[in-house]
């Protein structure tokens, strides 16, 4: 069965438990749920999920900055413009401007595949050979930079997890003292105990699931913009390697 499936089965049980302990209770004004009522109510667990939503909340807000600030960049414009710089023979010119994008990956991999391309034609290498020294330059720099872009995005997913978990955990727990309460607790005490443990343990499913939401989310949203840039490298990357084919051998 699935982690969803129990997660639901458990809330289901709590509902009927609920239920059954509040029929021969007289009826009173139901006190409002706040965040700060599930939190206390949650114990430690409630603790722990925060926690883990925190870290994931830190890691988010670092990978948001890589991914949309640092990796900022047109990458059609910027290949239209090395573009005309080398239809003209302007290489220098052209490794100016993408040593300018350097800090980006697509930015760092034109400029190491220009250089090599300058530096190839100064040691008087044509054809075949400049070809196959060009497309190694690019293909070096790739391997040293992609795998920076998507690189640990999996551990959001695995934070949302623990999260989720760590609410399940809880409501076991929640659970057993409810249980408990009603095995050893004086029969006046029992309802108030048996309260406070479902209590805990509705409190700890709802902290687990609240946190994992947004964690999925947030890897959802990075993921996304990786592959985006990703998919730039991979199709303009291939782009100017055959231009400078095409203008080796034209």
């Amino acid at each position: 069965m699935k982690t969803k499936q129990i997660i639901l089965v458990v809330i289901a049980l709590l509902f009927c438990a609920t239920l059954l302990a509040q029929s021969d209770a007289s009826p009173v004004k139901a006190t409002p749920i706040t965040p700060g009522k599930i939190l206390h109510d949650s114990g430690g667990w409630g603790y722990a999920i925060i926690l883990t939503f925190i870290i994931g909340l830190v890691y988010g807000i670092v990978r948001y900055i890589q991914l949309y600030q640092r990796e900022k960049i047109d990458a059609q414009k910027f290949y239209l413009k090395l573009k005309g710089y080398l239809k003209n023979d302007q290489l220098d010119e052209a490794a100016k401007v993408a040593e300018s994008f350097k800090g980006t990956t697509l930015g760092y991999i034109f400029w190491s595949g220009i250089r090599i391309y300058i530096d190839t034609r100064k040691a008087n290498k044509k054809g075949e050979e400049l070809d196959r020294a060009v497309q190694n330059g690019f293909e070096e720099a790739v391997l040293q930079t992609v795998f920076k872009i998507d690189a640990n995005l999996s551990w959001f997913n695995t934070l949302a997890q623990i999260c989720t978990y760590l609410g399940l955990l809880g409501t076991i727990w929640g659970l057993l003292e409810a249980f408990e309460s009603l095995a050893n607790a004086p029969e006046s005490q029992k309802n108030q105990l048996l309260t406070a443990g479902i209590s805990k343990a509705i409190g700890t499913t709802a902290m687990g699931l609240v946190a994992a939401i947004p964690l999925t989310l947030i890897h959802g949203g990075l993921y996304g913009r990786a592959q985006k840039i990703l998919a730039d490298i991979d199709e303009h990357t291939v782009k100017i390697i055959n231009y400078l084919s095409y203008v080796n051998r034209g």
